[in-house]
């Protein structure tokens, strides 16, 4: 989803959406979601994944969870809570980086510390002024600190890049593509070995036909992406991200769900029934190999933007369903 303002603030509204409406209207009432889930991406493999290798069967777990403070204790302290609740360690982490703001951090490697992996979220900036150049040396600088990590990472260069609220950076889908290129090609010149590069549009992209003019190539991507919320319309997951499904179905890349979300708007009952359907779609598309779910309230945000799950007894229940299942601990 979507994440900026200013120092605190910018980082956590890009973690959070800011790139859709936020109506507080009451909600319609949610459809049936008790049907066989729609099930497309059955590429059936072997996949070209880079250096972050896909499990075998299954999918790997992870969350981006929103600290309290956006600081090294607060990251830990919020990872470490939902852990605890949870009763098992997350596989993977989210987190979200702008531009300037350096990988490999403290909190970074106490995750890793711990046996989790990274899926670093960067904000990269405006294509034009990356393809003239003019970020070089904080290219080089980030292609060093994620070596330096030496353990396989998950990179999200520049997630949710069709969203309409960032075509004034982005430009074009060419203006994307080649900005893409262009930092690979300084991260290959650093010898930075240990990326798999994610690409990662939203599920209305697809719906708009827009996402996959953005899209870098096969030779350039190693898993693809979707971020889908049930936000302003409530949906079955595999409805909401239909399109985005049948379009990588025909591509030799795993699938991570980068972020995925339930609003409070919906109601309990209703945010349960649609992490259950999730599960389901998520174990029938088994071309998906990892999962992160987005436990944000983003600051400003109405009841359709806000996905935090904790403090919902039956919402969180049926997540913690999906965490305890075998096939989510590959």
């Amino acid at each position: 989803m979507r994440k900026r303002a200013a120092a605190v603030a910018v980082l956590l509204l890009l973690a959070a959406g800011c790139g859709r409406d936020d109506k507080d209207d009451a909600p319609q009432p949610a459809p049936d979601l008790t049907s066989r889930p729609r099930a497309v991406a059955i590429a059936p493999g072997p996949f070209a994944a880079g250096p972050f290798a896909p499990p075998g069967r299954g999918a790997y777990l992870g969350a981006w969870i929103k600290p309290d403070e956006l600081t090294h204790v607060g990251r830990l302290a919020a990872v470490g809570g939902l852990e605890q609740s949870l009763g098992r360690r997350l596989n993977f982490i989210n987190t979200y980086r702008r531009f300037d703001q350096m990988m490999g951090t403290a909190s970074d490697r106490e995750f890793l510390s711990q046996g989790a992996s990274l899926m670093i979220s960067w904000a990269t900036g405006d294509n034009r002024s990356v393809l003239a150049g003019e970020h070089d040396r904080l290219i080089r600088r980030q292609a060093r600190a994620i070596k330096k990590i030496k353990r396989p990472v998950l990179l999200r260069m520049r997630w949710e890049m069709d969203r309409p609220n960032l075509r004034a950076t982005m430009w074009s889908g060419a203006d994307y593509i080649a900005a893409w290129k262009y930092v690979r090609d300084i991260f290959r010149d650093e010898r930075t070995e240990n990326v798999s590069w994610v690409w990662c549009p939203t599920a209305e992209g697809f719906v708009r036909g827009e996402a996959p003019d953005f899209y870098p190539g096969d030779d350039q991507v190693d898993w693809t992406c979707v971020d889908v919320y049930a936000g302003a319309e409530f949906q079955p997951i595999g409805t909401l991200m239909g399109p985005f499904l049948d379009w990588a179905a025909q591509r030799p890349k795993p699938i991570v769900i980068g972020e995925f979300g339930v609003a409070k708007a919906w109601g309990s009952a209703n945010r349960a029934a649609w992490l259950r359907d999730a599960e389901r779609t998520f174990k029938a598309n088994q071309q998906i190999k990892a999962v992160a779910y987005f436990e944000s309230d983003p600051e400003g945000n109405g009841p359709n933007q806000q996905f935090q799950l904790s403090g919902d007894k039956a919402a969180f229940g049926a997540f913690h369903s999906l965490v305890r299942d075998p096939y989510f601990n590959p």
